[in-house]
């Protein structure tokens, strides 16, 4: 396996405007969360990260891929669109973005957390 490394930094110092990113980095995986009031909220964008990963590596779909479209996505965003990149149909890690937020989903609910106020806390860093 693979070494990873999981940090969590303040949003601001992210490749983009991302909570969650994860990159080839000497050697290992990479995996940068922002830093958010509740250490779970930071926890389970790991896992999803973590996941979405495991997904995409397992069918060949790549980094590079992912952050071409997730950077464009970016550039492209409506003003008062807070979708996810990957939630956008077009996007090449579709399936495994939506199949890890699944996941995330049943974990928050495992640990308590309101997924509502989870999510506009995710949603609020990027505006």
């Amino acid at each position: 396996m693979k070494r990873i490394l999981a940090l969590s930094v303040p949003h601001k110092v992210q490749r983009y405007d991302t909570v969650g990113d994860y990159q080839n980095y000497h050697g290992c995986t990479l995996f940068t969360i922002s830093e958010m009031k509740d250490e779970k909220y930071e926890l389970l964008v790991l896992v999803h990260e973590l996941v979405e990963k495991i997904l995409c590596d397992a069918r060949g779909i790549t980094n590079d891929v992912i952050d071409a479209f997730d950077i464009q996505f970016e550039a492209d965003r409506v003003e008062g669109n807070t979708d996810e990149p990957g939630h956008d149909p077009r996007a090449p890690y579709h399936r495994e973005h939506v199949f890890a937020e699944r996941l995330e989903r049943l974990l928050a609910a495992e640990l308590g957390v309101d997924w509502n106020k989870y999510d506009t806390m995710v949603t609020e860093l990027s505006q």
